[in-house]
């Protein structure tokens, strides 16, 4: 049985200048053919550059995407995967100070929490609703989104002023 297609997006949202063109190659190698991002300046962060990428392959490639860009400092990126009609999606998200997190996808881009995790925010909680509301926000990427929302409204079109000295 072939391995279906999937397609999906890899969104540079801070990299160091110098990082660029090994980001591409990076990418280019989990896809097998030579890329170019359009990069474009991050006004969050002075002297970083943001990028997105729009990517086609084998179901999987999302996660090798994900792995050749892990261990760069100063990197944040995800990479998300459609689901196919054989395989699930998937979303990593990746931030210096938090690392990289997986969570799995349905058809519409929400995040999945399987059975076993529920059961183990649960067990973990033991009746604690804070305790249990943490480990669900430690399921759902909470942190990992908290951190790179800045950096997603970054781009020209947002109405938005980034003041990085203020007083």
């Amino acid at each position: 049985m072939a391995t279906p297609q999937a397609r999906g997006v890899i969104f540079i949202h801070s990299a160091p200048r110098a990082l660029c063109p090994h980001l591409e190659w990076a990418a280019g190698r989990a896809l097998g053919h030579a890329v170019n991002f359009e990069w474009a300046d991050q006004p969050v962060l002075d002297g970083s550059r943001r990028a997105e990428f729009y990517w086609e392959g084998p179901a999987g490639t999302g996660a090798a995407l994900a792995t050749a860009m892990r261990g760069w400092e100063h990197l944040r990126y995800e990479v998300s995967e459609d689901p196919t009609p054989r395989s699930d999606g998937g979303r990593w998200l990746h931030t210096p100070s938090l690392g990289i997190h997986y969570a799995q996808t349905d058809s519409a881009g929400n995040v999945v929490i399987g059975e076993d995790r529920l059961r183990y925010a649960m067990e973990i909680a033991a009746g604690d609703i804070t305790e249990l509301q943490r480990e669900l926000d430690v399921a759902l990427g909470v942190a990992w989104d908290d951190e790179l929302e800045p950096f997603r409204h970054a781009s020209d079109d947002a109405p938005v002023v980034w003041l990085h000295k203020v007083g």
